[in-house]
C-alpha cells in the first residue's frame, strides 16, 4: 500500500475559507479545526455526561451486533471521566453505501488513536448511525459496473412512509436478491466466497438495515475498537429526554440565533445548503408511523408543515418526558444531542457538513455549550492495480484525472489517429455552407417573412446533415479503437465517475473483493496529516 497527498482543487469558498482558518470565518467556531485539543480537553472537564447510561445504552445495542472485544472494553472504558470521543455519523447505507462513509470511519479511527497517543487519556472512536433519518432512497442503492458502465442497483423493497430507518423491517428475500445481483458483477476473486457468505449471514441475522449497516462495518473492522450507536433506537431516546425538554423551551432561540448564522454567511459570499425559517421546531415526531417535522405557528402551537398535528407545548413537553422515542432530531438539533451526550474531543465532518455546523455556534450558546473542533474527515480515492497499469500506459497524470477527468485525453488521443480531426472538418464544412448559403438567404428577405422562414430552415437542414455524418464517423472511429477508448472509460469509471469524487458513487465491497479486508484496518493505523485536503491510496 502506497500512500500519496493529492491538492483537490475546489470552488468552494467557505471550505477553503475554513482549512485555511480565515480569521473572519473562525468566528463561527469555537476551536481551530487542526490544533485545539488540548484545550478542547480541558473545557470538557467543566461538562458532566450521564456516562452509567450511556455505557449500558452501548452496551446493549453493539453486543446485538456482534461488537468485536476491543469495541466493548472501548465502551466500558467510556465510564472514566477523563475519557473523550472522537465521533462523526452517517446514514446506514446498503452495503455501508458510498466509500466517504468508510473513509470517515477510517478518520474517526485513526484520529481517535493519534490523539489517545498525544493526550495521554482515553479517547474512543464512536460511529453514530443515523438511523432517526427517514430518507429511505437515500440509502437503498449503490453503483455497480455493467458492461463498462456504471448503473444504479436498488433494492426492491418498497417502503411508502416518512419511517425512520431504524424501524423499517428488512425483507430479506429482497436484500438476498440484491446482493446475488450486485456479486455477479465481480471478478471472482479468492476473497470473493467468503464474502459473500459472511454478509449473507449477516442479512439472516438483521432486522433492519441498520443493523445490516452494523454487523458489516464490524466484519470491515474487527479489531479497531469502534464503538457504534443507532441514533434512532428507542435506547438511544431515553438517554435524550431530559435534552428534548431543553431544546423544546429554547426553540424560539435555537431557530432565531440559526436563522441569523445563515442570513450573515450568505451575505458574506458563502452558499450552505440549509433551509430553514425563525419558526422551525427542529424537532421531528413520530406520527401515525411518519416523522413529521415540527414548526411554531403565530399562537405559539406546535405544528406539522401539513397541519398533521397540532400540540401545545405543555403537551410536546409530555411526550419529550415520557414518550421521547416518538420525537427525533433534524439538521439543527442532531449536533446539540450529540454534544449533550457525548464528551466530543472532535467531530469528524465532510464539506457539507462543517457549511451547516458554521451556523450552529450561538445555538450551542443557547444550551451553554461549546461547539467541538470540526476536523474535515480524510478524503480518499482508492487505486486499483489495473487502473495504476493504464495510467502508466497512457502516460495519464493523476491528479489531473481526479481534478478534471479524462475526457480531453481521450479526444487527444482518439483524434491523434486521423489525419485530420473529423469536428474541425465537420465545423469548417458547416462554415463554408453558411457562406455559401448567405447570397440565397439575401435574395429571400425580398420575398417577405414565409420565404426567409424556409431560407432558415433550409440552412438549419443542411447543417444538422453535416452533424449527423459528424457523429456517425466519431460512432465508426470510436468502434475501431474501441479497446484503447475502453481503459480511458476504466480509468474514468474507477476514479472520476459522473465527473465527480470516486468516494461518492463506489461502495466499499468491490474493493474487498479484490483485496480482502484487511487493508482496511492497516489504513487506520497510518498516519495523516489533516490539513491535506485529499489522499490517494494505491492497492
Amino acid at each position: 500500500m502506497r500512500i500519496k497527498s493529492l491538492m483537490l482543487e475546489t470552488k468552494n469558498n467557505l471550505i477553503k475559507d475554513y482549512r485555511h482558518e480565515d480569521e473572519q470565518m473562525m468566528t463561527h467556531f469555537n476551536y481551530s479545526p487542526f490544533n485545539d485539543y488540548e484545550k478542547r480537553l480541558n473545557d470538557l472537564n467543566e461538562q458532566s455526561f450521564a456516562r452509567e447510561a450511556l455505557v449500558e445504552v452501548l452496551h446493549k445495542q453493539n453486543k446485538r451486533w456482534d461488537a468485536g472485544e476491543q469495541s466493548i472494553n472501548n465502551i466500558d472504558r467510556l465510564k472514566d471521566k477523563q475519557s473523550v470521543v472522537v465521533i462523526g455519523g452517517q446514514q446506514a447505507g446498503i452495503a455501508t453505501g458510498p466509500l466517504y462513509t468508510i473513509n470517515k470511519i477510517i478518520s474517526i479511527i485513526q484520529f481517535a488513536r493519534e490523539q489517545e497517543a498525544t493526550l495521554n487519556v482515553p479517547v474512543i472512536p464512536v460511529f453514530w448511525i443515523a438511523g432517526e433519518d427517514h430518507d429511505y432512497d437515500e440509502i437503498n442503492h449503490v453503483y455497480m459496473n455493467k458492461a463498462n458502465r456504471l448503473k444504479q442497483h436498488k433494492l426492491k423493497q418498497y417502503v411508502a412512509e416518512r419511517e425512520a430507518i431504524s424501524h423499517i423491517s428488512m425483507e430479506k428475500s429482497h436484500v438476498k436478491a440484491w446482493l446475488d445481483e450486485y456479486f455477479l458483477s465481480f471478478r471472482e476473486s479468492p476473497y470473493t466466497k467468503k464474502i459473500y457468505e459472511e454478509i449473507t449471514a449477516s442479512i439472516e441475522q438483521s432486522a433492519t438495515y441498520v443493523d445490516l449497516f452494523a454487523k458489516i462495518i464490524y466484519k470491515l473492522f474487527p479489531t479497531s475498537g469502534l464503538v457504534l450507536i443507532d441514533s434512532g433506537d428507542d435506547s438511544t431516546r431515553q438517554l435524550e429526554n431530559e435534552h428534548f425538554v431543553e431544546m423544546i423551551n429554547n426553540q424560539e432561540a435555537i431557530a432565531k440565533t440559526v436563522y441569523q448564522s445563515l442570513q450573515h454567511m450568505r451575505q458574506s459570499g458563502y452558499h450552505i445548503a440549509l433551509d430553514v425559517a425563525e419558526n422551525d421546531g427542529n424537532l421531528f415526531l413520530m406520527h401515525e408511523k411518519e416523522r413529521v417535522l415540527l414548526e411554531r405557528d403565530a399562537a405559539g402551537y406546535w405544528v406539522g408543515k401539513n397541519e398533521e398535528v397540532k400540540l401545545t407545548t405543555d403537551e410536546l413537553l409530555e411526550i419529550a418526558t415520557n414518550e421521547p422515542e416518538r420525537l427525533s432530531n433534524n439538521v439543527v438539533t442532531r449536533p446539540l444531542m450529540q454534544e449533550k451526550i457525548f464528551p466530543t474531543l472532535a467531530f469528524l465532518a465532510g464539506d457539507g457538513e462543517i457549511a451547516y455546523w458554521s451556523v450552529l455556534k450561538e445555538a450551542f450558546e443557547t444550551l451553554n455549550l461549546k461547539m467541538p473542533p470540526i476536523l474535515p474527515r480524510l478524503s480518499i480515492t482508492y487505486v486499483s492495480r489495473s487502473v495504476q497499469k493504464v495510467l502508466e500506459k497512457k502516460e495519464l497524470n493523476i491528479d489531473d484525472v481526479i481534478n478534471k477527468g479524462v475526457h480531453r485525453q481521450k479526444m487527444n488521443w482518439l483524434a491523434s489517429h486521423e489525419f485530420a480531426p473529423i469536428d474541425v472538418l465537420s465545423e469548417e464544412l458547416k462554415q463554408s455552407i453558411s457562406e455559401l448559403h448567405e447570397p440565397l438567404s439575401e435574395v429571400a428577405k425580398k420575398f417577405g417573412d414565409d420565404v426567409v422562414g424556409v431560407a432558415e430552415k433550409n440552412l438549419m437542414y443542411l447543417l444538422q446533415h453535416v452533424e449527423h455524418l459528424e457523429n456517425r464517423l466519431t460512432k465508426e472511429m470510436e468502434k475501431t479503437y474501441k479497446d484503447g477508448l475502453l481503459e480511458y472509460e476504466h480509468v474514468s469509471n474507477e476514479l472520476k465517475p459522473f465527473n465527480q469524487l470516486q468516494e461518492r458513487v463506489w461502495n466499499i465491497l468491490p474493493w474487498i473483493n479484490e483485496y480482502s479486508v484487511t487493508w482496511l484496518e492497516e489504513l487506520t493505523n497510518e498516519s495523516f496529516d489533516y490539513e491535506q485536503n485529499h489522499y490517494l491510496i494505491y492497492l
